[in-house]
């Protein structure tokens, strides 16, 4: 008898059987082998808890669903930001890294942001950083928060309705709005 626990061994498994073709379905979906050692590499990682307390019915669709969705975020960003590091040349690319100016600006937007959430209730809250920051489905946060999906897709759009105007009056807190500020035809 082995002194693994279920999970690692079924972990281990996983991984040996799935390595070579994962990052190989990966490099075909990216058109780049290292990009795709470390998209796979990352759902790896997010699959492992799944596999530990065995929650994952399927984890091998588990995880080429993660690294699906992984790989498709990194294909959005790439056409955002299409100059890859090291492919520019250094003679006519503009600088590395960003001026103290953009810096201020860039803490301020995310002071602005993290102030943001932070004032966003606890539901709408929990709900958004599921979403954005795990890349949870609707579906899987109602199952984590034991919650209906309808409830997760409203608490989401309230989470982005509120985020989207405590941010548009940060930008111009001399701009009224209408719930705080009473017609004077009225």
């Amino acid at each position: 008898m082995s002194d693994e626990p279920d999970g690692q061994r079924n972990f281990a498994g996983l991984y040996h059987k799935t390595l070579v073709p994962l990052r190989r379905y990966l490099a075909r979906m990216l058109g780049n082998q290292t990009e795709a050692q470390d998209i796979a590499h990352d759902a790896y990682m997010r699959i492992y808890p799944k596999v530990q307390d065995q929650s994952a019915k399927n984890p091998q669709a588990v995880l080429y669903t993660t690294a699906r969705r992984l790989a498709i975020n990194r294909l959005k960003r790439r056409s955002i930001a299409p100059i890859v590091p090291g492919e520019a040349n250094l003679d006519t690319a503009a600088a590395g890294t960003p001026g103290v100016v953009q810096q201020v600006i860039a803490r301020q937007e995310l002071r602005q942001l993290e102030e943001a959430i932070a004032q966003l209730p606890e539901g709408c809250r929990a709900v958004l950083l599921l979403r954005k920051i795990e890349l949870l489905s609707h579906y899987e946060i109602g199952q984590r928060l034991g919650i209906a999906v309808s409830t997760v897709e409203k608490q989401h759009a309230r989470a982005l309705r509120l985020l989207r105007e405590a941010l548009s009056s940060a930008d111009n807190p001399a701009a009224p709005t209408a719930s705080k500020t009473p017609s004077r035809e009225a």
